[in-house]
């Protein structure tokens, strides 16, 4: 992929036509159909991969009549680039002269990429005769191909364009095949109006706007997962609605090439040791979309709702966006976005928090601020109180009032009020007691009702955000009860062995392909590590940090967004998930929260200083990383075998704090 361009296909190279096969631009396939065969039959494909997000390489043989033995004379390589440019080259090792006919069979239905996720993509379309390829077209809609050299024939009724190639002893030939989509600036396909058309991107891919990080570990499958999460960010890349260098990272492949704004701020803020210019351009990107106006939504971020799983109806990430907004815009600071763009996003961050006391004071204002009391429901005003919401929302409102301090704006007493009596209430309301020492409740309902199932939204609660000094906010559990969540996730019952499970597998409902009901998700994992290593249980962060890592070698290290929470057996592999996206902004960007968590680096870029307080286990033994960014300016740090922390490098005047 190279958003808004992708191109889906099996190992073996074809499209077929079926299922989500196709070249795809801005969420229309553009060709669904693309079936080479040579010599009267279709290559033997022998490897097929991905070389880089954006390229796939098939190479194959070709069997001709006068094959002499088993060992093929004709070899065929596809170079396939997700712009939707395709090179095809055969290759001849054969003594004498072969002539081989060559055909591409080709079509297409021109669908939006939603009615191919449910089913109703609809028949192909016919084609015609355009130049030296082929055109489809559906209500101001035109898919072309173009090939070169020309066909020395088309077929326009079957869809085929025909060669008679001519390949001399030792010698190569090669077609190249472009598709490209074209329309009006009004009509529909299947009833749907068309959308804008972004400009080709081709080699104008944007650049990556974060540091070239490397990371040498005696374990070598960590450096292979941090650089294939950062090759899949890349292919994710897209340019937001503001200033064209503005750009986000889409919520994944197939099924969200497009702002999805809660993954995009977690994608950025997983991302910040490698510097803010990702963070500030997503800040900027949702700043743009950000709700205005009187009412009781504004400013909250817009977005979609999603499943939370059997026993809850879906959360909005609407709300989760708007509480990370100024979570981001405070960590960022603290690792070094210049003032000026913190200035110029504080606006934004402080209607976030607007949204919030308004939401937490049921539409009448800051009276709950100033109570010390509230609950922020999600998704309507009513409830339910999610455990999740109410961590993001206790983060956002310490972390925003560290911002509002530091940038000499009012409003952060009582913000600091609400979350004091946030922790009192939670820890009173919100925590199921039992004869095994109890667990966070999923939720709370509108009537005051807790749902005890246990899973792994409970680990936010471990995710408090990053202060002053690398100093972690105060969460909202106790220390006692922070033990035994880092107990409860540790558990056979939640880890997996390749990650944290959705749901307990003891709990009624488990499902270990459900979205939140027992598959494992990537970035709740990432999440997990992080903060039982911020909070010094480095066995449960080590062993789920190991089984991410073990789980990411069977996926050849690009990581879905979620797979089977089944139980890990000895000769066993994490199985798909079939509707799971891949790559995932949340789970590439989480594996290399999860690796760079293991380091453990705490900047406070306005005090000029860096901490560095690594899990002393060591879990993956001996790791560099350079190419991290603090403050605009390289940073390396070496972690021993033995858990200790040197840094290597570092801007000038950063100093390295206790």
């Amino acid at each position: 992929m190279a958003l808004p361009a992708l191109a889906i296909s099996s190992e073996q190279g074809q499209l077929t036509g079926r299922g989500t096969d196709g070249f795809y631009r801005a969420g229309r396939r553009v060709l669904s159909r693309c079936q080479l065969s040579a010599g009267g039959a279709e290559p033997v494909i022998v490897q097929g991969r991905l070389i880089a997000s954006d390229r796939a390489r098939f190479v194959g043989t070709v069997r001709t009549a006068v094959d002499r033995g088993p060992d093929p004379e004709i070899r065929v390589e596809r170079l396939r680039s997700a712009d939707g440019v395709e090179r095809i080259t055969f290759h001849s090792s054969a003594p004498r002269r072969v002539r081989l006919p060559v055909e591409l069979r080709l079509g297409t239905d021109l669908a939006d990429l939603g009615a191919i996720a449910v089913g109703v993509a609809g028949p192909e379309l016919p084609a015609s005769v355009h130049g030296s390829g082929l055109r489809w077209s559906a209500a101001g809609a035109h898919a072309v191909i173009a090939a070169s050299p020309a066909p020395t024939d088309v077929m326009a009724s079957a869809g085929l364009l025909c060669w008679e190639l001519d390949l001399p002893p030792g010698g190569h030939h090669t077609i190249e095949v472009r598709v490209r989509l074209e329309h009006a600036t009004s009509g529909t396909v299947a009833g749907r109006p068309l959308p804008a058309l972004p400009a080709t991107r081709g080699g104008e891919q944007p650049p990556r706007p974060w540091s070239a990080a490397r990371l040498q570990c005696d374990d070598p499958r960590a450096d292979a997962l941090l650089a294939t999460g950062l090759d899949d960010l890349h292919g994710l890349l897209m340019r937001g609605p503001g200033a064209p260098t503005d750009t986000y990272v889409a919520g994944g492949v197939p099924w969200r090439c497009g702002l999805s704004p809660a993954e995009a701020l977690w994608a950025a803020r997983m991302l910040l040791p490698l510097g803010t210019r990702l963070a500030g351009n997503t800040l900027r990107t949702l700043a743009h979309v950000q709700l205005t106006g009187s009412g009781a939504d504004s400013g909250r971020i817009p977005g979609a709702l999603r499943d939370a799983g059997p026993y809850a109806p879906p959360s909005c990430t609407g709300v989760e966006a708007t509480l990370l907004f100024p979570t981001v815009l405070a960590e960022a600071r603290r690792w070094g976005l210049p003032d000026r763009e913190v200035e110029q996003l504080l606006p934004a961050a402080e209607s976030c928090l607007r949204w919030l006391r308004t939401a937490v004071s049921d539409g009448d204002g800051d009276g709950a601020l100033s109570g010390g009391s509230g609950y922020v429901p999600d998704p309507t005003p009513g409830g339910p109180y999610r455990c999740a919401t109410q961590a993001h929302a206790h983060r956002a409102a310490l972390l925003g009032a560290d911002l509002l301090d530091a940038c000499g704006r009012p409003g952060a007493s009582g913000l600091r009020e609400w979350a004091a009596g946030l922790r009192t209430r939670f820890r009173e309301e919100f925590w199921v007691e039992s004869r095994s020492g109890g667990s966070p409740a999923v939720l709370r309902t509108p009537g005051g009702r807790l749902l005890p199932h246990f899973g792994a939204a409970a680990v936010h609660l471990l995710d408090t955000g990053l202060l002053g000094g690398g100093r972690s906010a105060v969460g909202l559990l106790d220390p006692a009860r922070t033990e035994r969540l880092a107990r409860l996730l540790g558990s056979p019952a939640m880890d997996s062995g390749w990650g944290l499970r959705g749901l307990g597998a003891k709990e009624s409902g488990y499902n270990p392909f459900g979205h939140r009901s027992g598959a494992v998700r990537v970035h709740e994992t990432a999440v997990a590590v992080a903060g039982l290593a911020a909070a010094g249980h480095d066995k449960e962060a080590a062993s789920l940090v190991r089984g991410l890592l073990d789980a990411a070698q069977s996926f050849a290290y690009r990581l879905p967004e979620m797979y089977a929470g089944e139980q890990r057996t000895r000769d066993g592999a994490p199985v798909p998930h079939p509707a799971a996206c891949r790559p995932a902004a949340v789970a590439a960007a989480g594996a290399v929260h999860a690796l760079t968590a293991l380091a453990g680096v705490r900047p406070d870029v306005p005090a000029g200083t860096v901490a560095v307080r690594p899990v002393g286990s060591a879990p993956l033994g001996a790791m560099q990383f350079t190419g991290l960014s603090i403050a605009g300016q390289p940073f390396a740090v070496r972690i021993s075998r033995l858990g200790l922390g040197l840094v290597e490098e570092a801007a000038n005047g950063l100093q390295l704090g206790a």
